[in-house]
């Protein structure tokens, strides 16, 4: 058994395996893209197919519900049918998700076409980090290799509303799209050609009982959130909503609780070091998400800033993800992960509080300072969470680790995308500022969380036991 778990690691050279790192690397970078790159898009969408903003909060978290619920699940078809497999299916299902997006009529096809970009992501993004992990079987290596694929992760997070106002300006919305294509194409050949097929041992039975209720907890927390302002807070519908979210939960960890092999065991979360990195992962990707949406609906709408010009704004927050990843990927593997979350926490804190007054009149550098430091923060938050989840557990459970840790980042994205649209929903161009203070303020929350995970983040000794 121990001769066929890795059963690549003693062929693959220093360079191969850097080369399937990039072509992985590649494929994250679409995935990130797309979680953010509509984002400087939605006033266009809105726009062109005479969409409200829940429906444009529709068109971002279709795809981040999707890829959420269906990660795990992604990842054990990967063990068992071969991981460059799933892989390069993956991304033909993106690939072609994306080009209906591209000449969707209606916001309902849009929409709908979203969630099957999110099917072809989910089997993306935790077989992309399985392959990372099972190719550097050094863990100082390892600790590093998960730093570039986070800078590159964070780079497409940060960088897709640069790149969506780019492309609007000169192309219109539908072209954020229709760039997926020669990326995609790119990825197919380069996987063909380098990654090495893979896959578990012996591969875990689909939990579909617990897949039907992980979805539903999922796609109706975030569905009321979405929907609350449009038909109350306490309306019967939302009350009803509210009762399912409870009851589906209390459901998933009685059912996962007794399966043999669940598709998330509750008792993983029994580890203070695991339990508080998937809990990180959700308030970093929260903080990003609300800051993303709330700096298009405010740029764009308050200030009367173009797409371009709106997206360009990120650019600071792209700089200083891209820097601080492969730097937090180093203190990672030569110190542990509690100096960069600390860091991280600091940054996102100070960026957060920075914006709690914002009005109308702004200053453009406070806001450009501010969407640095969260940048910042993002940047040195990513490797140290995922390498703290996958640390708080046993080696052979990496793998599961990985995918619970990207199943709360796409959690946190779709809280973040519905309570910053739920803030900003029906507010006039003239009241939006004040309305997203509160969405500044938990931008700062979160970051603090993070000092609670940075002082979790060392193991015990009996995490690392099977």
């Amino acid at each position: 058994m121990t001769t066929t778990t890795h059963p690549v690691q003693p062929t693959l050279s220093a360079r191969r395996r850097w080369t399937v790192l990039a072509v992985c690397c590649l494929s994250m970078f679409l995935v990130g893209l797309d979680t953010t790159i509509v984002n400087v898009g939605l006033p266009a969408i809105g726009h062109g197919l005479s969409v409200g903003t829940r429906g444009l909060e529709w068109t971002v978290d279709a795809y981040t519900l999707v890829l959420a619920g269906l990660l795990i699940s992604s990842g054990a078809l990967a063990d068992r049918f071969g991981r460059r497999r799933v892989f390069q299916l993956g991304l033909v299902v993106f690939g072609t998700a994306s080009l209906a997006c591209a000449i969707a009529p209606s916001v309902g096809v849009l929409i709908a076409a979203r969630a099957v970009q999110g099917i072809g992501a989910s089997m993306l993004s935790p077989v992309a980090l399985a392959i990372v992990v099972n190719a550097m079987p050094d863990p100082r290596e390892r600790a590093q290799a998960i730093g570039v694929w986070a800078s590159v992760f964070g780079l497409s997070m940060a960088a897709g509303p640069v790149t969506g106002g780019a492309l609007i300006a000169g192309f219109g919305w539908r072209s954020v799209f229709w760039i997926n294509a020669p990326v995609i194409v790119a990825a197919l050949v380069l996987s063909a050609v380098f990654v090495p097929q893979s896959r578990a041992p012996r591969a875990r039975p689909l939990d579909l009982p617990g897949q039907a209720l992980l979805t539903v907890v999922i796609g109706v927390s975030v569905g009321v959130l979405i929907e609350g302002p449009r038909i109350g807070w306490t309306s019967p519908a939302a009350l009803a909503g509210y009762g399912l979210a409870a009851v589906a939960t209390a459901a998933f960890v009685r059912v996962e609780s007794r399966r043999p092999e669940p598709l998330m065991d509750p008792r993983l979360f029994r580890r203070p070091v695991f339990g508080s990195a998937v809990l990180g992962a959700v308030a970093v990707f929260v903080a990003l998400n609300v800051t993303l949406l709330l700096n298009t609906f405010y740029l764009q709408h308050t200030r009367g800033w173009t797409p371009l010009a709106a997206g360009t704004a990120t650019l600071p927050m792209a700089v200083g993800a891209t820097v601080c990843a492969p730097l937090s990927g180093r203190l990672v593997g030569r110190l542990g992960p509690r100096l960069p979350l600390t860091l991280a926490g600091g940054f996102i804190t100070v960026g957060g509080l920075c914006l709690v007054g914002l009005d109308q009149h702004t200053s453009v550098l406070l806001l450009l300072s501010a969407y640095l430091l969260i940048g910042i923060g993002f940047g040195f938050a990513n490797a140290p969470i995922t390498n703290t989840a996958v640390s708080g557990l046993p080696p052979t459970r990496a793998g599961v680790a990985g995918a619970i840790t990207s199943t709360a980042r796409q959690l946190g994205s779709a809280l973040g995308i519905a309570i910053a649209g739920g803030l900003v929903a029906a507010t006039s161009p003239a009241g939006l500022a004040h309305a997203s203070r509160p969405g500044w303020i938990l931008v700062a929350a979160c970051g603090t969380s993070l000092f609670l995970v940075a002082r979790a983040s060392r193991p015990r000794l009996g995490d690392q036991r099977a």
